[in-house]
């Protein structure tokens, strides 16, 4: 799939909006980024500088054209309307009320351009108590219970080190954008996204919902499967993830552990999970025996899914 011929105006800034157009000129499209005149995107200036201008930045703006404009000055305004004009897509990540005050309603929008794709980006959505409120990654990340699932039973919460808010809303954002262009070229008329960057917590959230429990943290072992995690080497550590019963399977053999098959109380993953800690220790006092390298090495071959735990500096050196 091709975004050619696509021109999306992006009045984004930091990372979520910035992410998702980056996505979509990654695929074609022509993205014409409208900053603030006086400074630019704020993230512009922050972290490691190339030159005049951060590997933040160009990392979540890579492939677009830029131009400033006060857009609450009427040149500012004559400008951005004429972009609008000749755009696909609007992608914006003001807070709902922001652009009606600039000037550029939903029904002004429709007025300049029928046919506009218009994606608002947002912390909390468009309605309810908090729309208004501004919010970053690390916000919605508490808000959300997204930090209540992290590390160990007894931790504090913990964020994410990468802004996983900010980057799983900026695809949802973006896939949005592709499903409402495509269904334009069978009905030719815009549409308007919001996408709120509240919603990120996969089974954690359907669990509770249907049952009303509360899963205990579990740090880097798997809160619905065991064995799951990261197990202790002769010279490290290394991740296995054997994410149901015939890896379990797998797995027991390529450890020489085959008296864990014949065991009644490892039988199900209902029951590992219930004697974790147990079992773990049964498997890190095989793994103990030799290297990293060993036993990736072994697992992979039996077709186990495993790898080292690398550090930044080791995860670009690998080859792959």
């Amino acid at each position: 799939m091709s975004f050619q011929g696509v021109r999306v105006v992006d009045l984004t800034r930091v990372i979520s909006g910035p992410f998702c157009s980056a996505l979509l000129a990654d695929l074609g499209a022509d993205v014409i980024k409208v900053e603030p005149r006086e400074q630019g995107d704020p993230v512009r200036g922050q972290g490691v500088m190339v030159g005049s201008m951060s590997s933040y930045f160009a990392n979540y703006n890579r492939n677009k054209r830029s131009i400033a404009l006060d857009l609450y000055a009427p040149e500012g305004k004559a400008v951005l309307a004429a972009l609008l004009t000749r755009a696909d897509v609007l992608v914006e990540n003001f807070r709902p009320d922001v652009l009606g005050r600039m000037g550029f309603s939903a029904e002004r929008l429709k007025e300049i351009n029928p046919a506009l794709v218009h994606c608002n980006i947002n912390g909390f959505g468009i309605d309810g108590p908090y729309a208004d409120r501004p919010a970053f990654d690390f916000i919605v990340q508490a808000m959300s219970g997204f930090m209540s699932c992290n590390g160990s039973a007894g931790d504090p919460p913990l964020r994410s080190g990468v802004p996983i808010a900010d980057l799983v809303c900026g695809l949802y954002a973006a896939l949005g954008i592709a499903a409402a262009l495509h269904d334009r070229d069978r009905h030719p008329q815009g549409a308007t996204l919001s996408v709120s960057m509240l919603g990120m917590l996969s089974f954690h959230a359907t669990n509770y919902l249907n049952s009303g429990e509360i899963a205990p943290r579990t740090g880097n072992d798997h809160a619905l499967v065991a064995p799951y995690g990261l197990f202790a080497t002769a010279d490290g550590e290394i991740a296995i993830a054997p994410s149901n019963d015939a890896f379990y399977v797998r797995l027991v053999k390529a450890l020489g552990l085959e008296e864990l098959l014949v065991d009644p109380t490892y039988a199900t993953n209902e029951l590992r999970v219930a004697r974790r800690s147990e079992l773990n220790k049964v498997i890190e006092n095989r793994t103990r025996n030799e290297t990293s390298a060993h036993w990736i090495e072994v697992l992979n071959r039996a077709g186990i899914p495993c790898g080292p735990v690398y550090g930044i500096g080791e995860a670009f050196a690998d080859p792959q």
